[in-house]
């Protein structure tokens, strides 16, 4: 699904990606987002050091749900290197995913870490902080 040329002009250069790894995984962390719920998210500083456009601080993007469609417009407003065993409770929390608890985050990101090829609990992540600006 393309987005719509009203949001291109409305934020210009901003990204458009999915969460996750699943569709189900997108519709799930993109309705958390819209919610306000999630505010926080992480990548592996290796997967992100691939990416055409990396993220930076004043950077919008536009969430995809599962099927591509635009969900919501977030804007960037903290980056930080951070290793996976000293994320805090506080960035797990903001993350809004399970139980907010720093136990239920390491686990589900193990998970996902572990799929997408690249876990070890020092492995370094770009935790990303964001700011809810429009629900579509």
């Amino acid at each position: 699904m393309s987005i719509p040329e009203s949001l291109i002009i409305k934020y210009p250069g901003a990204l458009s990606w999915a969460f996750g790894d699943s569709p189900e995984l997108a519709d799930e962390l993109a309705a958390l987002v819209s919610q306000g719920i999630k505010t926080a998210s992480c990548g592996s500083l290796a997967s992100l050091q691939n990416e055409e456009q990396p993220p930076s601080i004043g950077s919008y993007s536009i969430i995809l749900d599962g099927q591509g469609k635009p969900v919501c417009a977030i804007r960037l407003v903290a980056l930080r290197l951070v290793r996976f065993c000293d994320v805090t409770e506080e960035h797990a929390r903001k993350e809004g995913e399970g139980d907010l608890s720093l136990r239920y985050w390491q686990q589900a990101h193990q998970e996902f870490f572990q799929r997408e090829g690249s876990f070890s609990e020092t492995m370094e992540l770009v935790a990303e902080e964001f700011e809810l600006i429009e629900v579509f």
